[in-house]
This record gives structure tokens, sequence and C-alpha cells, in this order.
């Protein structure tokens, strides 16, 4: 028997990075969370948290799938796709 998560499409994850300063990455699903030194975002290939200085979103679009961030990028980082906690569970730790 073979796993749903097997048989999905996968959205085309393509990431352009330009002088370290201006990120591109297509195939997001959603943005859990940034600031200025950490964007964590989901894609069908995992999550994926992007690290560096003085971060920020220029464009986020869910319906295309495309993230835009400008800033000092330092790391691009896969991680296997976990299940998000509650909202107040992280309000209240």
């Amino acid at each position: 028997m073979t796993d749903k998560k097997e048989n999905a499409v996968r959205s085309p994850n393509i990431i352009t990075l330009q002088n370290r300063s201006d990120l591109t990455v297509s195939g997001v699903n959603d943005v859990d969370s940034f600031d200025e030194k950490s964007v964590v975002a989901y894609t069908d290939y995992g999550q994926l948290t992007i690290q560096g200085e003085r971060l920020n979103i220029k464009r986020l679009s869910v319906e295309t799938g495309e993230l835009t961030v400008e800033g000092e990028i330092s790391a691009l980082i896969y991680t296997e796709n976990r299940p998000r906690e509650n909202v107040f569970k992280r309000l209240f730790r």
C-alpha cells in the first residue's frame, strides 16, 4: 500500500538568489512566521527557513506560490514539515 503523500503532485520549488540580497522562491504554500532575522515558509518539499539580517518580505502570493525576500541572506535550510502548534500554545509558553 502506498502513502498518499508519495502520490501527491508537488508544485515546483524554484529558488533564485541574487547577490545574497534578493531571494525569490516559488512553490510556497504558506508563511508561518517572519522577522528581520528569519522567515519560515512551507513548501511541498519541506519547511524552508531563510536566515539573515534585515530581512523583509517584499512580496507573498499564496495564489501563485511566490515569495520574494530582500535583505542580507546568510542561510536557506530545509527541514521536514512539522505539524503547526496552536497559536495560543505559542503565546502562553
